[in-house]
């Protein structure tokens, strides 16, 4: 789990990085929660996704959003996030040159900056977005989603109804080539306390089947 640095346009950002033992191995980009409510890339849903991401064998990356840890610049309303994210997405492509497999994923606000990636990065193939603050950030961007990709959410989360997911899920899946995998873990809070394993048996279930989907396309 190498430490790695590299510049966004505010400064140096700071990164963990765990690169694949295949070198054609898909590549993941983790975001974590909001900077202002105690957001870092070592929060434990952020880091069981880096995980569960490892173990599925992609090369993986998780970052510091600027003015978190040892990561320069402040706090940006979002704006500036979405810039590090493709400063860090820039980096991954330049560390793997070969490369054209990309994924991204997030929790909470870095959910609202991984979808907004999706929109201007063309590469990304697909996304994991944990407890998106669909009632808190507007989403009507995503039209259309690019690409399919699985959403998770507690049933029992007090910070982002289960109803503002399921709307933003219906509109997702209304959209011509989109699926989405929406899975809704049983008494889990905004923060999955004790459901860690389940989301990421989640996460890497759909993983798993999204890669032997790959596999198969490409064998035929």
């Amino acid at each position: 789990m190498p430490e790695v640095i590299f510049n966004g346009s505010a400064g140096r950002i700071e990164g963990r990085y765990q690169p694949s033992n295949d070198k054609d191995a898909p590549i993941a980009l983790i975001l974590h929660p909001h900077p202002k409510h105690g957001g870092t890339m070592n929060n434990k849903v952020v880091y069981a996704l880096y995980r569960s991401f490892v173990e599925q064998g992609f090369s993986t990356l998780r970052f510091n959003f600027r003015g978190v840890g040892r990561s320069e610049g402040s706090y940006d309303n979002g704006e500036g996030e979405l810039s590090d994210a493709a400063s860090a997405l820039d980096w991954l492509q330049s560390t793997n040159p070969n490369v054209n497999r990309f994924w991204v994923a997030g929790f909470s606000f870095g959910a609202w900056i991984a979808m907004q990636l999706l929109m201007r990065r063309p590469e990304l193939e697909g996304f994991i977005s944990v407890s998106p603050p669909a009632n808190m950030y507007d989403f009507n961007f995503l039209a259309p989603c690019p690409v399919s990709g699985q959403i998770i959410h507690g049933n029992e989360d007090s910070i982002v109804p289960t109803a503002s997911i399921q709307t933003l899920v219906e509109k997702l899946r209304n959209q011509k080539g989109i699926k989405i995998d929406y899975q809704l873990v049983n008494q889990s809070d905004h923060f999955f306390t004790d459901k860690i394993p389940s989301l990421c048996h989640h996460v890497e279930s759909y993983l798993d089947s999204r890669l032997n989907n790959f596999k198969q396309s490409i064998a035929v």
